[in-house]
């Protein structure tokens, strides 16, 4: 009898190297920084872009992750410069990309939604410890989905959310706490 491999879809390798990364992130191998810029950095070598229709779970994620990846490298990269003293012109430059980045990602999520109908799906503020994010970052949990965790500030967003019957008021910890509080 012959047994076919069946070949890893792009979909299979991006999560399963997320998921690797998220693991040693865990056990404390690597530092949030490292992560992110792990990350960062497989993004860049799958030269994948952002789909434009979301018609698969699958999708929505790898667009999700995409834009989050990206927003905080540079976001990452501004606070270097900031810290540094040096280049100060790439600081606007960093933190509009950063923006920039965010606001796709928010944009990625709500499409994601919509293609899930908002089912299943529990959003509610989150604990922090930063002032600046207290009462503004929030979680939305795609229960059907292993660790399928987002995360967003956006005021548009919050009000489709709570529209659609899916945000809890007040504030929980949030599943992945951890990171979450861990600066970089």
């Amino acid at each position: 009898m012959l047994y076919f491999k069946k070949e890893k879809t792009i979909f299979d390798k991006f999560f399963n190297q997320r998921d690797a990364l998220i693991i040693q992130y865990m056990n404390g191998d690597i530092t949030k920084r490292e992560f992110l810029q792990l990350n960062f950095d497989y993004i860049q070598r799958l030269r994948i872009e952002p789909f434009t229709k979301i018609d698969s779970y699958e999708k929505g994620m790898y667009n999700y992750q995409y834009y989050n990846m990206m927003a905080k490298y540079y976001s990452m990269m501004a606070s270097d410069v900031k810290k540094r003293n040096k280049h100060a012109k790439y600081y606007n430059t960093y933190l509009s990309k950063s923006s920039y980045f965010y606001r796709q990602k928010d944009k990625s999520t709500l499409k994601l939604l919509k293609h899930l109908n908002f089912e299943n799906i529990d959003a509610y503020f989150i604990k922090v410890r930063s002032k600046y994010l207290r009462n503004k970052l929030y979680e939305i949990v795609l229960k059907d989905y292993d660790n399928a965790i987002l995360h967003s500030k956006s005021k548009w967003l919050l009000r489709i959310l709570r529209e659609e019957g899916v945000f809890t008021e007040g504030v929980k910890e949030s599943l992945i706490d951890e990171y979450i509080n861990e600066k970089y």
